[in-house]
């Protein structure tokens, strides 16, 4: 099947191995995993996703529905701040409610008396290198942390979410900090009868050692007498995507450039908040910068090498494609949004979702 590039293309083979590293680790620990839909919210893989996982968690109300009407089990709901006209119809979607303060549990928290009730727990600490997603940066807005604040929501709560890790593969700093959360919380936490590790742990990564993780999660659960979440989201999906993309003009202005018919500012966001390069094919003598063709000068998706010169119409595959960029995509310019396509696990490719001028058009008014 011919699709118009650009789309984003789903591999559900490759999502499957994911998936049976998560089962795994679900296994060997007794931990759950909730898809954290902030990173992956692309509902037509959940029929895979939900033999494998618990359920989802959300950071506001509409992840929390498209999570309970989408992908069932499980439903954590969170968010920085719930707002009045919003909060009964998220406690009607969750199973459990996690507030990020002791005022918007007293404010709310008796409207979810019926349900299970969370805090955000900030450690203070985190393995976050930028400054921008650090939940423990100065003046955080995010969670609580000081002991009197947390014993003052202790007959109210039966559980903490702690968000630390940020693509974090090195298990031995894991470790070391969940140490650090045993000494500092947990005699609280013995009280409770569940904790979310959050998400950010590495370990769909190549080499990972998730036995060790296991044994790691399961001692931490025994010693607190409860159930462990974990919240995976770059991990469920790490390598299960490309975003194809095709040739619209080969420049050369001291170098050679290749504009496609995409956008990092639009398709790929997150790369270009963080500064950082989108995972180009590496392979080859020919070099070009792959750049957007949005009017941004920085509309730049990094240094590519190929085999052979590149001309006007070839395809070029953008790869590990699927967090953070469906969920933020966005209609700057007017360039079209990426179609989205699933390659079945037969080889088949279809498409599930496209998007034309009406899209754009009703995205404003």
């Amino acid at each position: 099947m011919t699709i118009q590039t650009p789309y984003y293309l789903m591999d559900m083979a490759a999502l499957r191995r994911n998936m049976e590293t998560v089962a795994r680790l679900r296994e060997m620990s007794g931990a759950k995993a909730l898809l954290a839909l902030k990173c992956f919210a692309t509902w037509s893989v959940f029929d895979l996703m939900r033999d494998y996982m618990d359920g989802t968690t959300s950071s506001s109300l509409y992840e929390l529905r498209l999570g309970r009407e989408k992908f069932g089990k499980e439903t954590h709901a969170y968010s920085v701040a719930w707002a009045d006209h919003e909060i009964d119809e998220a406690i009607g979607y969750a199973d459990k409610i996690i507030f990020n303060s002791l005022s918007q549990l007293d404010r709310f928290g008796e409207r979810a008396a019926h349900i299970g009730r969370g805090l955000r727990l900030n450690p203070r600490f985190s393995t976050s290198g930028f400054d921008l997603a650090d939940p423990a940066r100065p003046f955080s807005r995010l969670g609580e942390w000081d002991m009197d604040r947390l014993s003052a929501a202790r007959d109210r709560i039966d559980g903490v979410m702690i968000h630390y890790n940020c693509e974090n593969s090195d298990f031995d700093l894991f470790s070391t900090q969940l140490d650090r959360i045993e000494g500092d919380f947990g005699a609280f936490l013995k009280q409770l009868d569940w904790v979310s590790l959050g998400g950010g742990i590495h370990f769909t990564g190549e080499g990972y050692p998730l036995d060790r993780l296991a044994d790691r999660l399961k001692a931490f659960s025994d010693r607190l007498g409860g159930q462990v979440y974990l919240e995976p989201g770059e991990a469920s999906i790490t390598g299960t995507a490309t975003l194809e993309v095709s040739v619209l003009d080969i420049l050369d202005v001291g170098k050679q450039i290749a504009i496609v018919d995409s956008s990092i500012e639009a398709h790929m966001l997150d790369l270009l908040i963080y500064r950082e390069t989108a995972k180009l094919p590496q392979t080859g003598a020919h070099a070009y910068q792959i750049a957007g063709k949005t009017c941004l000068a920085g509309d730049i998706f990094g240094e590519g090498r190929f085999p052979k010169p590149l001309t006007i119409g070839d395809r070029i595959s953008i790869a590990d494609a699927a967090g953070y960029t469906m969920v933020k995509k966005n209609w700057f310019n007017g360039v079209n949004m990426p179609s989205i396509a699933i390659r079945d696990e037969d080889g088949t490719i279809r498409l599930v979702r496209s998007f034309t001028y009406d899209d754009y058009r009703d995205s404003l008014s």
